[in-house]
């Protein structure tokens, strides 16, 4: 168990107090989704595994809680002049809906770069879209600049107090549906999921044991609690939670009550993101996928303990979510690309894929290559993607392919 923490209401900008009186604030107004026990992922850990699904969300994502708990308490004269904020995530769209339901101006600054969808998906919601910079910190001046000029109010996605405790509320459901839960394994971005769900969970359970989750790639709270530099850049897949500069009063709050913040690879977060989709039949955006790869990256620190985790949000490209669930199938065994060396004469392709048809592997698609290749003239590199039943089918029909003579090897994946 953890440690009990003492907390210094005094210190810390938000109570236990103020998230309850959050959760009567949003009751109602936000879907109070469920949590579930996941026999097969408990399973697969050795924890006993549940997942509080915030992906139900009308929006698909939990940022509504602290959006709708901000807008609820401010004054007629600022709802009458709106809001503003940069995001071009899940704050954007949570803020534009319950703003256009409250009848309150929502106005939403993005990156230029930002996908279309997200933007149209924003403008649908009610709120008036500004393209401003090439980047998100670019988009962020330009929305506090016009923030001062038109007199507007400046929702930040995750470093204010009410914001922190909306999303607290989460774990106020979790815990009064699974009182028994002793571990949490919450995702950190900019901090205000798990500093509110920490101050709500040490409030109600003191000795819960509270542990933050970051992918490698945007290490920036893991780095401000340990005080240590670590670069924070890439392409990670957990989008959601790829913040350069977490909180101020997000990193008070996550170093005064979280018992350890963990980083997850890219590929922990591609292989929990795929599990949801086949065993829960959920999807889940990256930074939704990140307590289950904590999970799965160091299965003995969580064996035996009741976990809740939070599928934060499920907004992510279907395109994207394609490409995770092929390069599963890769990484299993199930779907292979296979580099075949032939000599270039009448047959050859036939007689290979004649070894595949007595293996039983279904061949998809086969390309050619006898221009760009270090081979003689004469010779040729075939590429074979097939479909196999597991990896030791896969390794049947290398074995098969090797005892024909030829000369063949499989195209990994990073």
């Amino acid at each position: 168990m953890a440690t009990a923490v003492s907390i210094d209401r005094d210190t810390l900008p938000v109570t236990l107090a103020d998230i309850e009186a959050a959760a009567a604030r949003i009751m109602g107004s936000v879907v109070r989704t469920p949590t579930l026990h996941s026999q097969t992922l408990s399973q697969l850990t050795g924890a006993e595994v549940w997942l509080k699904f915030e992906n139900h969300q009308f929006t698909a994502a939990y940022k509504e809680r602290g959006a709708l708990n901000t807008l609820l308490q401010m004054s007629p004269e600022a709802r009458a002049k709106g809001v503003i904020a940069a995001s071009a995530g899940n704050h954007a769209q949570g803020l534009a809906y319950h703003g256009n339901r409250l009848g309150i101006p929502v106005t939403i600054v993005m990156p230029k770069p930002t996908p279309t969808v997200k933007v149209m998906q924003t403008e649908g919601h009610g709120a008036t879209v500004i393209l401003e910079g090439e980047t998100f910190d670019a988009a962020y001046a330009h929305a506090r600049k016009l923030e001062a000029e038109r007199g507007l109010t400046f929702v930040h996605p995750f470093d204010e107090p009410n914001i922190i405790a909306g999303q607290g509320t989460v774990a106020l459901e979790m815990l009064a549906d699974v009182p028994e839960l002793d571990t949490l394994v919450i995702p950190i971005g900019g901090g205000g999921l798990l500093s509110g769900m920490g101050t709500a969970a040490r409030g109600l359970k003191p000795g819960i044991e509270l542990v933050g989750v970051q992918a490698e790639l945007f290490p920036s709270m893991y780095a401000a609690v340990k005080h240590v530099d670590l670069a924070c850049e890439g392409d990670t897949l957990a989008e959601g939670i790829a913040v350069k500069q977490p909180g101020t009063l997000t990193a008070r709050i996550v170093e005064a009550l979280v018992d350890d913040i963990v980083l997850v690879s890219e590929r922990e977060l591609e292989k929990a993101l795929s599990l949801l989709l086949q065993i829960e039949k959920t999807v889940v955006e990256g930074a939704g996928a990140a307590g289950l790869a904590a999970l799965l990256a160091d299965p003995e620190r969580f064996r035996g303990k009741n976990v809740g985790l939070v599928l934060t949000g499920g907004n992510i490209d279907t395109r994207l979510l394609a490409n995770v669930l092929l390069r599963d199938l890769a990484r299993s065994g199930r779907l292979a690309r296979l580099r075949v060396r032939l000599q270039d004469r009448p047959g050859a392709l036939f007689h290979v894929a004649r070894i595949f048809h007595e293996e039983q592997v279904n061949i998809i698609e086969v390309y050619h290559q006898r221009v760009f290749t270090t081979l003689p003239a004469k010779g040729l590199i075939t590429d074979i993607e097939c479909e196999t039943r597991d990896r030791a089918h896969l390794d049947r029909l290398m074995e098969a392919l090797r005892a024909a003579g030829y000369e063949a090897s499989l195209v990994e994946l990073a």
